[in-house]
């Protein structure tokens, strides 16, 4: 598992290789925005939809079978990963070494702790990734930190127009993240994405089961092709990464604060003179948009 302290050769050689170009370096046209449109809600529907049967006593397992159902019974037979659920202190990924420790897990959710739900449907080639945090009752610290989170939302599409390096985005987000007491809990994933492109996917629809034996990783098999098709490091906003920004993509900070982790995750548009985000009828932001966020 990356872990930022460790950085030395191998982050010089990603840097490097993320400067190479990617069919996704282009700037989306109308049809695919709304096709992404299209998938991504789709995936907010499903998220939102079972966030209702979630009880105090219900598992991982048995959360993320549930999101499974929902998008295999509306058409989704791809994915880009197997949904992710994580309750309580899980969000945090402290201390995780293996892939496998972030996969859902037997865990049952108390009625005090927070969760986060996260799946990415791919709709007639299209990937709708986002992540989506709630709890069974109203908890301060998960009001806080996505009060944070949405002002930091509000502050993303200039920076990516900015003069700033993407290395250099990375690197102030997560300094105003730890500047207002947060925890960066993306900083222990997988290369330290903050993000990482989204395109229409080009192989054909493999027609596997939605939920497939798979490698570690919990992605599906066609995703897996596609980021190695696309040369992986240019589709991921890492620390190192020193690529072009034109295009799509799926942005996740992930923060922490005590037991509690949270996230957003949804499509950015980058375009060639601006840069906003795909659409503004989001769930987070109907259930923690506060008009006095200022910071």
């Amino acid at each position: 598992m990356p872990i930022l302290e460790k950085r030395g050769i191998v982050s010089q050689i990603a840097g490097h290789w993320s400067r190479f170009s990617s069919p996704s370096i282009v700037e989306p046209e109308a049809d695919d925005k709304e096709g992404f449109l299209k998938a991504q809600r789709l995936a907010y529907d499903c998220v939102t939809t079972i966030e209702r049967e979630i009880r105090p006593g219900s598992t991982e397992k048995q959360i993320a079978k549930l999101l499974a159902g929902y998008l295999f019974d509306h058409g989704v037979r791809t994915f880009l990963h197997r949904p992710f659920v994580w309750f309580g202190e899980h969000a945090r990924f402290d201390g995780y070494k293996r892939f496998t420790q972030f996969h859902p897990s037997n865990r049952t959710l108390s009625e005090e702790e927070t969760f986060i739900l996260d799946v990415s449907p791919i709709v007639n080639g299209y990937v709708g990734d986002i992540g989506y945090s709630s709890s069974l009752i109203p908890n301060p610290i998960l009001e806080e930190g996505m009060s944070f989170l949405l002002s930091l939302r509000d502050k993303i599409p200039a920076l990516f127009l900015s003069n700033l390096s993407s290395r250099e985005i990375w690197w102030k987000i997560d300094s105003e993240i730890k500047a207002n007491g947060f925890d960066n809990v993306h900083a222990k994933y997988p290369f330290s994405v903050l993000g990482h492109r989204v395109y229409r996917t080009k192989t054909p629809n493999l027609r596997l089961p939605l939920i497939p034996i798979s490698f570690a990783s919990w992605f599906s098999w066609q995703a897996s092709y596609e980021f190695l098709s696309h040369k992986i490091l240019p589709e991921l906003l890492t620390p190192d990464h020193e690529g072009d920004r034109l295009g799509l993509w799926a942005i996740e900070p992930h923060l922490g604060k005590g037991k509690v982790g949270f996230k957003f995750e949804e499509i950015l548009v980058v375009e060639k003179e601006k840069a906003y985000w795909l659409d503004d009828q989001v769930p987070h932001l109907r259930k923690y948009k506060k008009e006095d966020i200022t910071k």
